[in-house]
């Protein structure tokens, strides 16, 4: 059997951001962007050909094995070892960020989801911060994680902001589950891709901020760029709205907008709304209903999975939770037909 993989890294900032951020700068400035588009794209590539990853260390459920390395503001990963599971919080922010961040999705994993790591087997969980210099990305490369410290002109960094580690540590949940190796990072699987990522990296938020989904912020990565660019990088609530996120924000929130060859973080504004409406419509907390019908319908899926096919998917798990012509597969079904997906 072929088994297909995404084109990982997987990356938080689109590399359609970055080119607009460079069109917009100049000199020093636009040749680092550019530069940093180059690296992504090289990175991409390299995932593209190793296939899946081996599973790191295999711990027991409930069990968490984190493990932080410092770059040391180069390319080559992982670094040097400076915190682990037993070891006391150290000097250096960023570290303690991300050992924090990937525990608390772990905890949601284990304690809502009943999912033993980002693979299902107790996988350790590694991350290297400070990843080359001014990197304005943070990205999950197919075994671990990868922060950048932003250049603090554009970006602030990406470790503390919840969501955004929630959100990459997901692209491995991703990969692990759907069968035939995750989805493809291309057109409407890529976007599916992407959404299921803000989908439980927003969840994480939430969880761990005990909102309710009225309470909620909807907002992705808010925090993590300088007032110049803008607040956020995406909206659920709100796809492409502007005032909310940052001026390039071309996100559509149906099918009305959907963009032809559009990039995956564009397009995936479309199953963002879906879930973002589907849980308004369930109430309560995020992680009551919705978060777990999405995350079964996961194993539903296949590697070229369409909108159509996540849609499906998402209600047959709505059934097999909440029964045949219950209102939680309902109102799952009147999400997407909001968007115009079905």
């Amino acid at each position: 059997m072929h088994i297909h993989t995404p084109a990982c890294p997987c990356f938080i900032i689109p590399s359609s951001m970055l080119r607009k951020l460079a069109i917009q700068a100049d000199g020093a400035e636009r040749q680092r962007l550019l530069e940093q588009l180059e690296r992504s794209a090289f990175l991409r590539g390299q995932r593209a050909a190793s296939g899946l990853a081996a599973p790191g260390l295999l711990v027991a459920p409930g069990v968490r094995h984190r493990t932080v390395y410092d770059a040391h503001h180069g390319t080559r990963l992982p670094g040097k070892l400076v915190r682990t599971e037993t070891a006391a919080p150290v000097t250096d922010t960023a570290v303690n960020e991300a050992f924090d961040g990937a525990g608390t999705t772990y905890d949601f994993y284990q304690q809502i989801l009943k999912r033993n790591s980002i693979d299902g087997r107790g996988m350790g969980i590694d991350s290297s911060v400070h990843y080359s210099k001014r990197f304005n990305n943070a990205f999950w490369n197919g075994r671990q994680m990868v922060y950048g410290d932003g250049d603090g002109k554009l970006f602030t960094g990406f470790t503390h902001a919840l969501d955004v580690i929630a959100h990459e540590l997901t692209h491995g949940v991703t990969q692990y589950t759907v069968p035939g190796g995750g989805l493809v990072y291309d057109g409407q699987s890529g976007a599916l891709n992407e959404s299921m990522s803000d989908v439980f990296g927003a969840v994480v938020k939430q969880w761990h901020a005990k909102q309710t989904v009225r309470k909620a912020d909807w907002l992705i990565g808010a925090g993590i760029m300088t007032p110049a660019v803008g607040k956020a990088l995406r909206s659920m609530a709100d796809p492409g709205n502007a005032k909310l996120t940052w001026s390039g924000d071309d996100q559509p929130g149906t099918m009305r907008g959907y963009v032809e060859g559009g990039d995956v973080h564009t397009n995936s504004g479309i199953p963002n709304h879906a879930f973002y409406l589907a849980a308004m419509k369930l109430g309560g907390h995020s992680w009551d209903k919705a978060a777990p019908i999405w995350y079964q319908a996961l194993s539903l899926l296949h590697p070229d999975a369409t909108f159509a096919d996540a849609a499906q998917a998402t209600v047959k798990a709505a059934e097999l939770r909440h029964g045949a012509g219950s209102g939680e597969a309902a109102a799952v079904q009147g999400a997407w037909h909001e968007v115009g997906v079905v």
